[in-house]
């Protein structure tokens, strides 16, 4: 995971809420990050931008580690006695480093920060041009 030092673009003079604050709510319900990327004056801040994109891009990557975490589960249950028991507890592993991540990603967009994921991020940035 990597960190990009670049400060917000506004200031959020054009009404409504503060780019972190909105950064923030898009990460808590993630439509918001949908709502910020079509609304004034939120689709014309590369900071909220930035956000919102990495918001849609984690719930992507989070039910596709979802679905893959389901195929490894039901693959574990064939070896005996141990696949079940790995099987179960993937399922909180991975539930818990997402939120983990998700707590995260809130508290650098609370502070003004654009910290990248790895791959999310880097797609982020460029979108939010």
């Amino acid at each position: 995971m990597g960190q990009s030092p670049q400060a917000p673009a506004s200031g959020g003079g054009g009404g409504g809420l503060e780019p972190n604050i909105a950064a923030v709510l898009g990460y808590f319900f993630w439509i918001l990050a949908i709502v910020w990327l079509v609304i004034e004056p939120y689709k014309n801040d590369r900071f909220v931008r930035f956000h919102a994109f990495q918001t849609i891009g984690l719930v992507v990557a989070a039910i596709a580690l979802s679905i893959g975490a389901t195929v490894l589960s039901v693959a574990l249950m064939f070896i005996p006695y141990v696949g079940p028991i790995i099987g179960m507890l993937l399922w909180p592993i991975v539930g818990l480093g997402i939120f983990i991540l998700w707590i995260f990603l809130m508290y650098k967009a609370y502070n003004k920060e654009m910290w990248k994921l790895p791959i999310i991020g880097n797609f982020a940035e460029k979108q939010a041009g």
